[in-house]
């Protein structure tokens, strides 16, 4: 080919080429830029799915904002992590994701800092205590989205039968009470313990925190094998697990079906969150709720406080569409919708205001009142994402097995996740 031929077509190129720059990765060609959002499913079924709210929130964002269109991929608790992973690894990096945890992607060196995907207004508007929670050496990449503790459910009719006048303040309380249950009311699983990979952390640190110990430390060390979490979950095994007080197999249970349960009545009591209030209303089943059960003679002890997180990813380059997106997301109206839809907490300042005033959001007072002085997971720490993943696919052996040696190995790959992310 000469060299007359050849001189439209290179100038063609480049005239494709800056028109592909000006519409920004993710682009459709006609100067609109596609924002990718990957978040978790909060519902347990099709009718109840996040993506409900989601797709709401994205169609009406963008009939305000034209130029911008919002991919909306919903996924649930057990898988998002993976799906996360698989897209960032084939090249197709989402620009938000919504989830439990960020310190991993900030390791990798993905994410905007909070204040470059924030409006002042915005950051203004988050809680101070969560935003420090999002914090890695001192800058803030994970944005707060949604926060809870976690409660006891009880149901009121089955104690009842069982003779049982109130709820379990201590772990010997709660053992004769699941025996009494056990022997008068056939059938139903007198302790939800659900170990598995969907509420694994969770449940695991309400135990560790109710015997005196816990996960980590106040500086960051793992503390999983401590003398105090052995004792626990050996504690676990031999009166409640062994005793055929809850599931045979807890490290296969997973949270959703075991509320299922609690909702149906055959479950009699477990640890919860606000979610649980919605879906035990609807099913019409006269339950309770009072503060997590400790071991004999521990003093009080505060609760597990929950936030899950949004991240906003570089990679796309979209940080002004982000931004804007972030700002609509986080109004007030459309805050209160999610925590309402939910029954989860506000991290807003304007949408906490709302529920503490508002009569019809009594039920979540007890759960505020659990984060005044609550325990969170190590948000903060690049390994936490791994160190989690491996409790959710272990930490349930500890209840049915030899504790020592269960909790000891989960500990011996916690502390080399943490030297080999730390270097």
């Amino acid at each position: 080919m000469n060299r007359r031929a050849q001189a439209p077509t290179r100038l063609l190129g480049t005239a494709l080429a800056g028109a592909l720059l000006l519409t920004g990765c993710g682009g459709q060609g006609d100067g609109t830029v596609t924002l990718k959002l990957v978040a978790a499913d909060y519902g347990e079924d099709a009718a109840t799915s996040s993506k409900l709210y989601w797709d709401d929130v994205a169609h009406r964002f963008e009939a305000d904002n034209p130029g911008v269109r919002v991919d909306v991929e919903v996924v649930s608790w057990t898988d998002i992590g993976k799906r996360v992973s698989d897209l960032v690894g084939s090249g197709k990096s989402p620009d938000l994701v919504q989830t439990g945890g960020f310190a991993d992607q900030v390791a990798a060196d993905r994410l905007y800092p909070a204040a470059d995907v924030l409006s002042l207004d915005t950051q203004a508007n988050m809680m101070e205590s969560f935003s420090h929670a999002g914090q890695v050496l001192g800058t803030q990449y994970g944005i707060p989205f949604v926060s809870s503790s976690r409660v006891l459910f009880y149901n009121k009719a089955i104690f009842q039968k069982a003779g049982i006048d109130k709820p379990p303040a201590t772990w010997n309380e709660l053992k004769a009470a699941a025996e009494k249950i056990k022997a008068k009311v056939p059938g139903v699983i007198p302790y939800g313990l659900p170990l598995g990979p969907e509420e694994a952390p969770a449940e695991s640190m309400l135990w560790t925190l109710s015997g005196g110990g816990s996960l980590s430390d106040d500086v960051g060390n793992y503390t999983i094998d401590s003398a105090q979490n052995q004792a626990t979950f050996g504690w676990l095994r031999t009166n409640l697990v062994d005793t055929k007080l809850t599931y045979p197999e807890p490290g296969k249970m997973n949270r959703t079906p075991v509320y299922t349960d609690f909702a149906a009545g055959n479950v009699a009591m477990l640890n919860g969150h606000p979610t649980l209030l919605r879906m035990a209303t609807k099913a019409k089943v006269e339950f309770g709720t009072a503060p997590i059960p400790r071991k004999d003679g521990l003093a009080k002890t505060g609760s597990l406080g929950v936030a899950d997180w949004m991240m906003a990813f570089k990679a796309n380059g979209h940080r002004n569409e982000i931004r804007k997106f972030l700002s609509f997301a986080y109004a007030k109206d459309n805050q209160l919708k999610f925590d309402e839809t939910y029954n989860l907490l506000p991290v807003t300042q304007d949408a906490f205001n709302e529920v503490a005033k508002d009569g019809k959001h009594e039920d979540l007072k007890q759960f505020t009142a659990g984060l005044t002085n609550a325990s969170f997971y190590p948000f903060g720490d690049p390994a936490w994402v791994e160190v989690s993943n491996q409790i959710k696919a272990g930490i349930g052996g500890a209840a049915t097995g030899d504790a020592k040696q269960v909790l000891e190995g989960l500990q011996e790959k916690a502390v080399k996740e943490a030297a080999r992310v730390r270097k």
